[in-house]
């Protein structure tokens, strides 16, 4: 028996990083008390996702507002090396547990969807920077290279995953599966029932363990969110956290329309029976007909100047 006990926390980031920060901070018992190894929290959460907001963009054009609208949201994103990330690597090592957390990291003037690896002894483990931001993200997120596709190791197992709609990219799933590890982690901000269908097809078909933690924002109060159609009451974001077995089978959750922690106690022995009759890196693969090669060499911009990509 290899008992462990992992953790999804669900809130929002609608009320700004700072504010962000102190709601994540005061689940601190809460998340004592789970008695969890892993906390996997949602894709964004420091650094914000502003659904419905346009950036003043349309094809062809841009708008001064819209300007000044990106400024205030990289103002609202953070650095591997500053404070709101020293406060959650604080918050990891006083609870000691692993964490994934998705920000919104800057490089230089370029944001990036990332998610953070820190250890339960409070220090960085790695990062892994979205491959491809969906649809307008686009807009106003780079894109991440193959240099950043860690497998960490924490008290939990190992742990691999993907943020959001990367999560539909076979090849991806495909070479984290060939890394070998135990715990698929995936920070979103997709709150709709296929989310749900698609983690247990993802657990189910990697016959892993599988976290996804998603925002929960309340109902737009201001004209950021401009659908004229969304329900007036409707969450933005209602949530859909969500623990799943390598079986497919749903541990806890789905956590719908509220803030809050879910956690299930997990044994990782389950991964090898799971995996007796489909083994999607092993006996399932058959390298005589397929190979998948991945380029994990990192990509500055600029090759002459220096990098930080992989500092952290």
């Amino acid at each position: 028996m290899k008992k462990r006990t992992v953790a999804a926390l669900q809130v929002g980031s609608e009320h700004g990083t700072a504010a962000t920060l102190e709601t994540i901070l005061g689940y601190e018992t809460a998340i004592r008390q789970s008695g969890c190894h892993l906390l996997v929290l949602p894709e964004a959460i420091l650094g914000g996702y502003p659904k419905g907001a346009d950036f003043g963009t349309r094809l062809g054009y841009r708008t001064p507002e819209g300007r000044d609208d990106f400024l205030k949201y990289w103002n609202e994103a953070v650095d591997i090396d500053g404070p709101e990330i020293t406060q959650l690597c604080g918050l990891a090592k006083r609870c000691e547990t692993a964490m994934v957390v998705g920000i919104i990291e800057r490089g230089g003037s370029t944001l990036y969807c990332t998610a953070l690896f820190i250890a339960e002894d409070g220090t960085i483990a790695g990062k892994h920077r979205k491959l491809m931001p969906t649809a307008t993200e686009r807009l106003i997120w780079g894109q991440g290279d193959g240099s950043t596709l860690p497998v960490i190791e924490t008290p939990a197992g190992r742990v691999a995953g993907a943020i959001c709609w990367e999560n539909y990219m076979p090849l991806l799933r495909a070479t984290m599966y060939g890394k070998g590890m135990d715990i698929w982690c995936a920070p979103t901000v997709d709150s709709r029932d296929i989310w749900v269908a698609s983690m247990q097809f993802i657990a189910y078909e990697g016959r892993n363990f599988l976290v996804s933690a998603c925002q929960y924002q309340g109902p737009p109060t201001d004209e950021t969110h401009l659908d004229p159609t969304w329900p007036k009451d409707e969450p933005l974001i209602r949530g859909n956290s969500i623990i799943i077995s390598p079986m497919g089978d749903i541990l806890a959750g789905p956590l719908r329309g509220k803030e809050g922690l879910i956690s299930a106690e997990i044994d990782l022995d389950d991964i090898i029976k799971a995996r007796y009759d489909m083994d999607i890196a092993g006996h399932y693969a058959r390298p005589d007909v397929f190979t998948l090669t991945v380029d994990e060499r990192p990509r500055p911009a600029f090759k002459n100047v220096p990098d930080t990509h992989n500092d952290k």
